[in-house]
């Protein structure tokens, strides 16, 4: 490995490897929105339901 092309060429793999990890990092960013949303909705339903003295169904 000579050069920066080189090292991302990855001896002809490169797209395979930067395509595999790219794809790994979307999924964890993917799945951090999630769980901060689902957060949000269960943090607001838990104030709903301390609001009204009744569980929301």
């Amino acid at each position: 490995m000579n050069n920066l092309g080189d090292f991302l060429a990855m001896g002809g793999y490169g797209l395979y490897v930067w395509g595999s990890l790219g794809m790994c990092a979307a999924v964890v960013v993917a799945e951090l929105v999630v769980i901060r949303l689902r957060r949000r909705l269960l943090v607001q339903e838990a104030g709903d339901e301390r609001a009204t003295g009744e569980p929301v169904a």
